[in-house]
């Protein structure tokens, strides 16, 4: 549960301008995550968050810039290897099977992981479908993603 919370915190960050922790636990109750102020509290502290100024003079959480490459992505690729459950190819794509509701910290993952070749991902509700160049490169994927999961 705490791994796709911090996935939808992250989601939720990314599309919308959330200035306070009620704000972020406000969201979360309302798409069924049971929270309170000190689990928001922790979550943000863990995944690093800061608060940076928008174009209309209000601060809100966001990650932070010189942290991002690290511990963002690190954390990230920590969110994949527990929520991965199996990974097939098919010509030029990858199929990746996760628990549900982690598709898409799966596809933000991948994303952000900037790996080669990636044409583009779609992340559903426990499904990523990943397109690649040709079927070499989707084989060479779903070879050393399911070595990331070992």
């Amino acid at each position: 549960m705490k791994f796709q919370r911090q996935a939808k915190i992250l989601d939720l960050i990314e599309h919308n301008e959330i200035e306070t922790q009620e704000e972020l636990s406000t969201r979360l109750c309302s798409l069924g995550y049971e929270t309170t102020q000190a689990t928001v509290s922790r979550d943000i502290k863990e995944l690093r968050l800061v608060k940076a100024l928008s174009s209309s003079g209000k601060y809100y959480y966001t990650t932070s810039v010189k942290e991002a490459e690290s511990s963002f992505s690190g954390r990230l690729r920590n969110i994949f290897r527990e929520c991965v459950t199996n990974i097939e190819s098919a010509q030029n794509m990858v199929v990746i099977k996760t628990l549900p509701g982690l598709g898409g910290a799966a596809a933000m993952a991948m994303d952000s992981m900037k790996i080669p070749n990636i044409v583009g991902t779609l992340g559903g509700d426990d499904t990523v479908f990943v397109v690649m160049r040709d079927t070499e490169t989707a084989l060479e994927l779903a070879e050393e993603t399911r070595a990331m999961l070992k």
